[in-house]
């Protein structure tokens, strides 16, 4: 498994849905929505089903081998 892309963010928190589109792990909303709601993506090793999850600094987001980090830019 690779390292983490990490992913700037201007605001915390950012929903999982928008974080997937901005880590360029999901092509837009849809197809976001469509990959959390098949159980593929993970949150910290974790499997999340909720799109609108928080997700706050140093959170790693998983599709498959792809990995993002939520890095807050302060």
């Amino acid at each position: 498994m690779s390292d983490p892309v990490d992913v700037p963010i201007t605001g915390e928190p950012i929903r999982l849905g928008q974080f997937l589109k901005l880590a360029g792990l999901a092509e837009d909303g849809s197809h976001a929505k469509d990959l959390i709601d098949a159980e593929e993506v993970t949150v910290n090793g974790e499997v999340e089903t909720r799109r609108g999850r928080q997700l706050t600094d140093g959170d790693v987001v998983a599709v498959g081998p792809d990995r993002g980090k939520v890095v807050l830019v302060r």
